[in-house]
């Protein structure tokens, strides 16, 4: 074999040249540990999937037409499963058909193929802070120029963002806002309907494509649902042409069948079924199809309920542990569903010191640093309570103490 070649003798594209990886996803060369608790990842519980009737789906998937599921399919989505989600949308309040829908692998990759139709490099974006940091290293990617909108514990502040666009230079114009304003990642927070409203007519009023990220809005466990932006939209004049609203089965059916799915105004829905066209042909036609019959099978709806009692307790027991033996050392506050904790170390300790000490301690958490933009804030950290069971997540939480103990 020839020496190793070393990175710069490669023509990489510039935004390649020294890509950043997903810190979160650094994280996972410690979860094979044994005995190790993580609070880390934003996994669904493997406890939790409905094994018997995604099986059940397969089988009649397949059984029902084969040939559907081994051969290529439309770029678009297979016209049944469109149905399907448009029925799942309307469960939702959002008026759509199933030309409407386009069908992508993961809600991640209907939001690559956006930012390939939108996104030139230079491109000014925004994006709320703290946020998800697939979207962050999707963004830096495309090379965009991304501008953090500035939220609280309800979500962007509306009006900082107006007077935050005001202040910006013309040539810096937004072309989107990103955002998943329904128990965000990682925050937990979710915009009230006074704010969304407000959101819709920013948008219309600055032509800037307003991006919503709805892959937890299902699993609300206390409070009063708020309607998706999109579905509110009908009530704005003009905001349906601006708002892209990205779904996904992967939170609350499976990720491994990497279903998600894209409503967009139709310019923007034709383009990125053109982009799609080169990225991979269409969505694996085998999963399609199992996705379909398990919606349409009414299991859905049976598995939703059963996991969203799961995520309440499970998210009760994390908070008591936490009070129960780190009343002095983390401050957060309790989400209404969804699968995270923010919280805030107190006495300015940083989160990723005290990672290194939790690791030791066999617990894990992500560093809240991973979800900024800019001016990271050190002391914070993201823990999701929705893989560990009830007796982890107050096992996890007393090594956390003993971690921040030592620090």
């Amino acid at each position: 074999m020839s020496p190793a070649v070393e990175d710069e003798a490669y023509p990489f594209a510039a935004p390649f040249r020294a890509p950043q990886g997903s810190p979160i996803r650094e994280l996972f060369k410690y979860v094979g540990r044994p005995g190790m608790i993580s609070f880390a990842g934003g996994y669904p519980s493997k406890d939790l999937f409905d094994r018997e009737g995604i099986a059940q789906a397969l089988d009649a998937a397949y059984r029902s037409d084969p040939i559907a599921c081994l051969q290529y399919g439309d770029t678009a989505g297979a016209p049944l499963l469109r149905r399907s989600l448009a029925q799942l949308m309307a469960a939702r309040g959002v008026d759509c058909c199933a030309e409407d829908v386009v069908v992508t692998t993961g809600s991640q990759q209907g939001f690559d193929l956006l930012l390939r139709t939108l996104i030139a490099p230079g491109d000014t974006v925004l994006i709320e802070e703290p946020a998800y940091p697939a979207a962050i290293q999707a963004l830096r990617l495309a090379g965009a120029h991304i501008v953090a909108v500035r939220t609280d514990i309800d979500g962007i502040d509306v009006d900082a963002l107006a007077a935050q666009l005001d202040a910006l230079p013309a040539a810096s114009k937004p072309k989107l806002l990103y955002t998943v304003p329904t128990f965000a990642n990682p925050t937990g927070a979710t915009l009230p309907q006074a704010r969304r409203e407000a959101l819709l007519r920013l948008a219309v009023a600055r032509r800037i494509v307003l991006v919503e990220d709805d892959p937890y809005g299902e699993l609300r466990f206390s409070g009063t649902a708020v309607p998706p932006l999109l579905a509110m939209a009908e009530a704005c004049p003009g905001a349906r042409d601006w708002v892209v609203y990205f779904g996904s089965l992967s939170k609350i059916v499976a990720p491994g069948l990497r279903i998600g799915w894209t409503v967009a105004p139709a310019p923007i829905a034709r383009r990125m079924i053109v982009a799609k066209q080169t990225s991979d042909l269409c969505t694996a036609p085998l999963s399609q199809e199992t996705a379909r019959h398990y919606l349409d099978s009414g299991a859905f709806e049976v598995h939703l309920r059963s996991i969203v009692g799961a995520y309440r307790s499970r998210c009760d027991a994390l908070l008591k542990a936490l009070a129960h033996f780190a009343p002095h050392d983390i401050e957060f506050s309790a989400p209404a569903g969804g699968m995270f904790v923010w919280a805030r170390l107190t006495g300015g300790r940083d989160a990723g010191e005290v990672l290194k000490r939790a690791i030791e301690q066999n617990v894990m958490f992500v560093p809240g640093v991973a979800f900024f933009v800019r001016e990271p804030d050190p002391s914070t950290l993201r823990l999701s309570f929705a893989a560990p069971g009830e007796a982890e997540a107050f096992e996890g939480a007393r090594r956390l103490a003993l971690a921040l103990a030592q620090h």
